[in-house]
């Protein structure tokens, strides 16, 4: 394969859980309540960091923030289920255990019942609790969810009336599979769940620890599978049951197989799956799998195969359990549990084969037949709640398309692909069909939008406007009830109530009442371009306490793009710091991902200089995952960053390309196809491979680096970025390295110390390298290359 010839100047140096809960406790019953040493590999030991005494966002702060979720909302609007969790509820996790399909990983939370009329709220449990699918009876009046504790999960049942509790016993040598779903009956009898027999989970966890802790492990090439790829698909190993609630009785409604999603028949009568018949590991696709749809009566009888296959298909059910529509290379059919046939809804007619012996003809590649083609190619967004119609998209547009007849009528128009106007998204449909919600916020600007959709008056309304961030929108079944998060100015949402036109809207719960007591920071929508001449956007987190006129160390927080304002732990503890804090956008070019970030994130940086924020002198950088492989990669093409920090990066590719085994094909995909961009296989461009592996070019680094890994992180394995500790102490570079021993990719989420050395540790980092001793004015500094 040829490689594209440039300059060299511009190749760059290319060139030259868990916590587990213990059993809970329902909650007394009563009137509804309103709640509202450390060594590492580096240095010696050091103690925790004291939460700060003023009003300055500390380390421990951060371990406080609480994240409020939407479980479910009952039919008639009136109850709300919503989880309250922080990050200190999330420590805990064991990380050796990444890839084990037995294992576990659910975050305690405060389970809350809110009335939605009175706000009044009344928790489930005295403490917080481990659950999963937390789900409102047809009728409102039971919830149903799993609790996870450490024996594994128990299928549980609150009335809301009486508080009492009630919890599943299914047949002996059966359980709940780690992996199930929970789905309540049209008329509320029974729950249906996915179910193992236990010696599935015995086997499982033998494969397991054969992979893992076995003194000899031997793989085999022949084998069809990838052995990480092959303990994945374990996960399907699973049966559907059904729990009778008045009786308790269990019963089968499809026996064990390579299980994926399920569906069943609103009327009880049916249940549909797609099985896995995946035949060898898939390079193509990350995790990918091939399914075929099978239909079976619940009542018994033999499995029908309705769609032989799914690959490179989207699958979409109506409520009734028994129509789906696919759409697949541009097409979209529908299709029924009853026949075998499917009848095209939209896309362009399949072209006629040529007769044996004549050759295709050659197809019009003009920008017209191009773009016509482009307007004959439909996917499927979604079905109407009352199966009449559904929603499909295009180049043009978004349609609502009669299933019945066919005809179809545009909504809503889109913009060119070109263009920067807003693009619709569908968020909600109402339960009775008319309305539809779409999200319409601005590609510009912090201006987003909510509207309305009236198909019996066919107009657009718009409900809510500005610069917060709305977020989960859900409407009740009978429309008179919408929930939603709402978040302003770099804060994590807050659930708020509204009704069906989202007037009178009310916050259910302050998640964190405490950060408007901690100087946090105000945010900006950064424009600026990139060295291409392009414009790109990001995030400004000003200094708590900015002072226009005053120069701040500045440091840039690197991954990919960058847009909307939302909480981020880092930036605003950096910010409460005293520093400016930049999340930069760049953009990308098949076959060169390493420029992307010298043409983006140093364009963003003479940006804030020029805005007289940012001191040209005091520049720092890091990112994770994704954004630490790019710092390092950055600080290989530029000595404008004074300090640097790689959390969890890779800084091999070549190494990395066939590692990181527990996540399959991951890593080959990414370099080849996905996020990496070169490309190429290895073997077609290995130059490329080269040019993009930060360690080969160690001897450019002028910047002080610190390396932070988590020693079981499987995800990029801190042996790949350990080599870069290495290469920079055998060129007598500053540089540290920071390894959890048990923490996994990113933050560790081990221990409290473990959390708090971790933030500590990047304070540090800039404090030594960036921090002035006093402040300097902003005749100081000036842009530069």
């Amino acid at each position: 394969m040829l490689v594209r010839s440039r300059p060299l100047a511009a190749l760059f140096p290319f060139a030259a859980v868990s916590l587990l809960a213990a059993a809970p406790q329902p909650a007394a019953s009563g009137p509804p309540r309103t709640l509202g040493t450390i060594i590492d590999t580096v240095g010696a030991a050091r103690r925790p960091a004291r939460a700060s005494a003023d009003d300055s966002l500390g380390v421990h702060d951060l371990l406080d923030v609480s994240t409020s979720v939407v479980a479910d909302l009952s039919a008639d609007g009136r109850w709300l289920a919503l989880l309250l969790s922080s990050r200190r509820d999330a420590l805990g996790g064991d990380f050796r255990r990444d890839g084990d399909p037995t294992y576990l990983r659910a975050t305690p939370a405060q389970l809350l019942v809110v009335d939605t009329k009175s706000l009044a709220q009344r928790p489930v449990f005295r403490t917080r609790t481990a659950v999963r699918e937390v789900t409102w009876s047809p009728d409102g009046a039971r919830l149903a969810l799993f609790v996870v504790d450490s024996s594994g999960q128990r299928l549980t049942l609150w009335d809301r009336a009486s508080g009492k509790v009630t919890t599943a016993r299914l047949p002996a040598g059966q359980y709940i599979a780690e992996n199930s779903e929970l789905r309540w009956s049209k008329d509320g009898t029974s729950i249906a769940f996915a179910a193992r027999a236990v010696e599935w989970r015995a086997r499982a966890r033998r494969q397991f620890d054969s992979l893992t802790t076995a003194p000899v492990v031997v793989l085999d090439g022949a084998d069809a599978f990838l052995e990480w790829d092959a303990m994945n698909r374990l996960s399907a190993e699973r049966r559907i049951v059904s729990w009778n609630v008045a009786t308790g009785a269990v019963t089968t409604l499809r026996d064990e197989g390579r299980i994926g999603q399920w569906t069943l028949a609103a009327d009880g009568s049916a249940i549909t799956v797609q099985e896995d018949i995946t035949k060898k590991t898939d390079y193509d696709v990350i995790r990918g799998r091939e399914y075929r749809l099978v239909s079976q009566s619940v009542a018994g009888g033999e499995s029908r195969i309705i769609v032989p296959s799914l690959r490179s298909t989207q699958l979409l059910w109506a409520e009734d359990g028994r129509r789906f529509v696919l759409s697949r290379e541009g097409r979209v059919f529908l299709g029924t549990i009853a026949d075998t046939t499917r009848r095209q809804l939209l896309g362009a007619t399949a072209p006629a084969r040529p007769p044996a012996g004549d050759a295709a003809p050659d197809a019009d590649t003009s920008a017209a037949a191009r773009a016509q083609r482009a307007k004959e190619r439909f996917s499927a967004v979604r079905w109407s709640p009352t199966g009449d119609a559904i929603v499909a998209s295009n180049s043009e547009g978004l349609w609502l398309v009669d299933v019945q007849g066919g005809a179809k009528e545009m909504m809503v128009a889109l913009p060119e692909s070109t263009s920067m106007a807003p693009r619709p998204q569908l968020v909600e449909w109402s339960d009775d069909g008319r309305y539809l919600y779409f999200a319409e916020n601005s590609r510009t600007e912090w201006n987003r939008a909510v509207t309305r959709y009236d198909r019996q008056a066919k107009e657009k309304r718009e409900l809510l406007r500005g610069v917060k961030s709305v977020s989960g929108l859900r409407l009740s079944k009978d429309g008179t009830t919408a929930v939603f998060g709402l978040a302003e100015g770099s804060r994590p949402p807050d659930i708020h109530v509204a009704d069906a036109s989202l007037a009178g809207s009310r916050r259910v719960v302050e998640a964190n009442p405490q950060l408007a007591r901690k100087a946090t920071a105000g945010t900006e929508l950064l424009s600026y371009l990139d060295a291409d001449g392009r414009t790109r956007y990001g995030v400004l987190h000003y200094p708590a306490g900015y002072v226009k006129g005053t120069r701040y160390p500045t440091v840039f927080i690197v991954y990919e793009s960058f847009f909307d304002d939302t909480w981020d732990a880092v930036a605003n503890l950096l910010a409460s710091h005293g520093y400016a804090v930049v999340k930069p956008s760049v953009g990308f070019e098949i076959g060169y991902p390493g420029e992307a970030w010298v043409k983006g994130v140093t364009a963003a940086a003479n940006a804030v200089i020029q805005m007289g924020v940012a001191d040209s002198a005091r520049l720092g950088v890091h990112g994770t995952s994704y954004g630490g492989y790019a710092t390092n990669l950055l600080i290989t093409q530029t000595d404008r960053f004074k300090a640097a920090i790689n959390m969890s990066g890779k800084v091999d590719v070549i190494s990395f390309y066939t590692d990181s085994p527990r996540l399959g094909v991951r890593n080959i995909h990414a370099a080849e196809k996905s996020q990496d961009r070169i490309g190429a296989t290895l073997w077609q461009q290995p130059q490329k491979y080269v040019q993009h592996s930060a360690v080969m070019f160690a001897d450019r680094i002028k910047t002080p680096l610190l390396l932070m890994t988590g020693g079981e992180d499987h995800n990029v394995p801190a042996l790949n970025t350990r080599e870069m500790y290495y290469a920079l102490r055998r060129l007598g570079k500053t540089v540290v390295w920071a390894n959890y021993t048990y923490g996994g990719h990113g933050t560790p989420m081990t221990t409290v110390s473990d959390f708090v050395d971790y933030h500590q540790r990047i304070l540090d980092w800039y404090g030594k390298y960036l921090m002035p001793k006093k402040a300097t004015d902003v005749s100081d500094g000036a842009a530069r290359d």
